[in-house]
């Protein structure tokens, strides 16, 4: 297993949640506040989820490589069609909407601020697990315990 860095700034994992969570109401203020008809708002929503669970899942598989941890080329190809068809899905609804260059641009920004966001936490949360498997490791080669009977 490859050793990765998995010193985590609090302020980094702070701004993380903050991409994430923000991008996600923007995007889904942006959607209710709209005059976009119902199926229209649900194709954007299901844009949305698409592409963060294609960015997580991708995010992590490319991890688990990095690691040398077991994973299927047919998985790793999947992750990066699906994330790849989300961004271009939401580039085809957007060019075809009948919005305003802002407004376009507003839900590009948002989805894209989701996106990172969720690379990010999904890092976070990867370099934290790291993190305390390898504290509870140290702690137990350092004191192992020892049975005195």
């Amino acid at each position: 297993m490859k050793a990765v860095s998995t010193t985590i700034s609090p302020a980094f994992n702070m701004m993380s949640w903050l991409a994430l969570v923000g991008g996600v109401v923007v995007y889904l203020i942006g959607l209710w506040r709209s005059d976009m008809e119902l199926n229209e708002k649900g194709y954007y929503f299901a844009v949305m989820l698409l592409g963060l669970f294609a960015s997580v899942s991708l995010q992590k598989t490319v991890r688990d490589r990095m690691e040398d941890i077991p994973t299927s080329h047919m998985y790793y190809i999947s992750c990066v069609a699906a994330f790849a068809i989300s961004v271009i899905l939401l580039a085809i609804g957007l060019w075809n909407a009948e919005l305003l260059p802002s407004e376009k641009g507003f839900y590009a920004i948002a989805f894209f601020l989701c996106l990172f966001g969720a690379i990010s936490v999904q890092k976070n949360v990867r370099d934290n697990q790291a993190a305390s498997e390898n504290i509870i490791q140290k702690s137990v080669t350092e004191h192992p315990i020892v049975d005195e009977e």
